[in-house]
């Protein structure tokens, strides 16, 4: 458990300092990717997604349309690059789209 502190903090800087002690971060980036899809990709996507999963550094999404998962294997690229632009860090290196 933390020391406890007598000064005020920001809310934001204690929450960092909580998952930071207790290692959480991997699973605030899972929450975080699915965030982060759900706003880019909009309506027209996320109604073909069935499931978002971050496993280390790559990222699963089933899609239950065939013809947009072609489509979008073609923009693997750019859809990573918005991803971590949306998240400001290196959250996703790998995109598999099944």
């Amino acid at each position: 458990m933390a020391k406890r502190r007598r000064e005020n903090i920001p809310l934001s800087e204690a929450l960092k300092e909580f998952i930071d002690v207790n290692k959480l971060q991997k699973g605030m980036d899972k929450v975080d990717v699915r965030e982060a899809w759900t706003n880019l990709m909009g309506n027209g996507v996320n109604n073909y997604t069935t499931a978002i999963e971050l496993r280390g550094d790559t990222l699963f999404i089933s899609l239950s349309s065939s013809v947009l998962r072609s489509e979008l294997s073609l923009g693997k690229s750019k859809i990573i690059t918005m991803l971590n632009d949306e998240l400001n860090k290196e959250v996703v290196k790998k995109l598999v789209l099944r």
